[in-house]
């Protein structure tokens, strides 16, 4: 039997421990106990800090596992891609990892390689300059997702609480002050292996807008005309060379302003969150996704055939003061009419 190790443990990745197991694998998972529903149906769990690299890495020679990966987690695609690659497994390279993980990095090699980004300034501390922008701005951690800490800036007075915010909240102590665009937003989710990017949908996003954009619902697949989807699949692939992710899932966010310009947000070297990629891929393609990045991670080749299936949503309930996404308070998933799942963290069937 094959060993499949997952860093994270939260009930973000309990479809890939489920999925794995319907396909046979002994599953091995990696994180702190607070909230780590997975340890009640993974094969072996271990209670450890998902960026304890080299513990894990320890661990998983110890456990001979055959792939490493994760679902839906910035924070640990790092450790993924350093096991992986200390291992000799199927995975990114961990310097293309820390380049996805990264904004400020992520935007020096876009920009570098002409894929159109905000213009922005990196902060290390107390002090930052904001030469060449004008408000409003956008403030946010370099390391982080979900919306946290991120905040739209509109008056002077108000940068330097919203940079202290980030910066608290940012694991390596760094945030960015950038541009705001506005604009519609999507999302790409992609599938690589072996350095061939497969695209598989876009989504339509739904946001709380100013000042923290928190996401309350997606849409697959996406009302742009097909001609521009190309164009942003296209892109999205430039994107991904140049950050040298080359193997599993990818979730790229853009804006597209009214005069259509297309901007990349951020790419994460790993499944979208939010069940896009877990739920409404297939419920809209057809195409399992899951199975998909546990057979990239086995070192497996693949030949996704995504299909223009169905319609697929997510919709999430918040209060009306919602900061950032684990301040949601439920979901509803659908497929064309047909609601099939509630609950926030659960697995309640309607």
């Amino acid at each position: 039997m094959k060993s499949l190790a997952i860093i994270g443990a939260s009930y973000l990745q309990r479809p890939v421990v489920e999925r794995a197991k319907e396909m046979g694998l002994r599953t091995i998972c990696f994180a702190w106990p607070q909230g780590a529903v997975c340890k009640d149906i993974c094969d072996t769990f271990y209670p450890i800090s998902i960026t304890e690299k080299d513990e894990i890495l320890r661990i998983c020679r110890k456990e001979r596992v055959d792939g490493v990966c994760t679902i839906a987690s910035d924070v640990a695609a790092p450790t993924v891609a350093y096991v992986a690659e200390q291992m000799g497994l199927a995975g990114n390279s961990y310097e293309a990892s820390l380049r996805a993980h990264d904004k400020h990095l992520m935007r020096e090699v876009l920009s570098a390689a002409g894929v159109d980004c905000p213009k922005y300034r990196a902060v290390h501390g107390s002090q930052f300059a904001v030469d060449g922008l004008s408000l409003p701005l956008i403030v946010k951690p370099t390391d982080r997702s979900g919306s946290l800490a991120v905040t739209k800036v509109e008056r002077w007075e108000d940068l330097e609480r919203a940079v202290k915010t980030a910066l608290e909240v940012s694991l390596a102590g760094e945030a960015m002050i950038e541009e705001f665009i506005e604009g519609r937003e999507i999302s790409v989710e992609m599938i690589s292996c072996q350095g061939v990017h497969h695209a598989l949908q876009i989504t339509d996003k739904t946001t709380t807008g100013a000042p923290h954009f928190v996401e309350l619902a997606h849409h697959q697949p996406s009302s742009l005309p097909a001609e521009m989807q190309a164009h942003i699949f296209e892109i999205t692939k430039k994107a991904l060379d140049a950050l040298g992710l080359t193997s599993g899932a990818s979730h790229s966010e853009y804006k597209i302003t009214s005069e259509g310009r297309i901007s990349v947000m951020e790419i994460g070297g790993r499944m979208g969150g939010d069940f896009i990629g877990s739920d409404l891929v297939r419920l809209s393609t057809g195409y399992d996704f899951l199975e998909g990045v546990i057979r990239v991670a086995l070192g497996e080749t693949i030949h996704p055939q995504p299909k223009a299936l169905a319609r697929s949503s997510v919709v999430f309930t918040a209060p009306e003061n919602v900061t950032c996404s684990a301040e949601r308070t439920g979901y509803i998933i659908y497929q064309n009419d047909e609601i099939y799942k509630q609950s926030v963290g659960g697995n309640t069937d309607l």
